[in-house]
């Protein structure tokens, strides 16, 4: 079975989607995690740095972190001001849904993580009108009277529209000043992410980018907040879910995500996902 030590699935969402208005007054440590759905997070106050993917974000006031599926992350909280946001759960299925084959809802996630920064930073009176649009979400939420489930679609359809928007039109530059990163170890990722279905020893990667041994592995577990092998192997487990969903055979499914045992593969996906592959399905 996976240890402790292996990066964790936080949260389920068994709507379309949900919001949470959260407030910290003291320094929080998590642990690294990913979810199966879409997270959008709007800092309304206090010092958090957010890793997505070896990326660190110093947040701002009103900055918009885009959080796709399966993208490992975590926030670090300082002490000072109370840690508040608001925090959007959505699910691809919802935004399928509303889609067109010329506006796809999900878009703004996959633009994001097509140019690698997870981060929409408004500017000026702009940033009030970002928090209304998500207090409007919040508002309907709670609304019981008529047709309160369709104002609420309707809120978190007109966020989505306006974000897909916003980020469309952004600079496919992001300013350097948003996030800090390791070019290096970015590389390695990259390598490991064309290569799951691979034999990946940490011997292999480090004579790639001729590094040590010890560099590599001490270094990537200090940026990614995880070691190298935890890292492929939760990459290599969602590649296989992603497969599976698909409707790919389980087997071929763990052979083409790299899993060269059979067992292995099932052991590690009943303990990733709480159930088997084919009850997963």
């Amino acid at each position: 079975m996976l240890d402790r030590s292996e990066i964790g699935k936080r949260g389920y969402l068994n709507e379309p989607y949900r919001l949470f208005h959260l407030r910290d007054d003291r320094a929080l440590t998590l642990d690294h995690h990913y979810h199966e759905f879409d997270k959008l997070v709007l800092l309304l106050g206090g010092r958090v740095t957010y890793h997505i993917e070896g990326k660190r974000y110093p947040l701002q006031p009103m900055d918009i972190l885009l959080v796709s599926r399966n993208l490992i992350h975590l926030p670090v909280v300082e002490a000072g001001p109370a840690y508040e946001r608001m925090v959007l759960w959505i699910d691809r299925g919802f935004m399928a849904r509303f889609s067109a084959p010329e506006a796809d809802l999900s878009g703004c996630f996959s633009l994001t993580a097509r140019r690698g920064v997870h981060l929409y930073r408004p500017r000026g009176e702009d940033r009030t009108r970002w928090r209304a649009l998500f207090e409007r979400v919040e508002s309907a939420a709670k609304d019981g009277g008529f047709a309160a489930g369709l104002l609420a679609d309707t809120c978190v359809l007109q966020l989505l529209v306006e974000l897909n928007r916003a980020v469309s039109a952004a600079p496919e530059e992001a300013d350097p000043a948003s996030y800090r990163f390791d070019p290096k170890m970015e590389e390695v990722t990259r390598y490991i992410l064309a290569h799951l279905g691979e034999e990946l020893s940490i011997d292999r990667l480090a004579g790639a980018f001729f590094l040590s041994r010890y560099y590599l592995m001490h270094r990537f577990k200090e940026v990614y907040g995880c070691s190298v092998h935890q890292y492929i192997r939760q990459k290599r487990l969602q590649q296989a879910a992603e497969a599976i969903r698909r409707d790919v055979p389980v087997l071929k499914a763990a052979e083409d995500a790299g899993f060269g045992d059979y067992s292995v593969f099932l052991r590690a996906f009943r303990a990733a996902y709480g159930k088997s592959p084919r009850e997963w399905k």
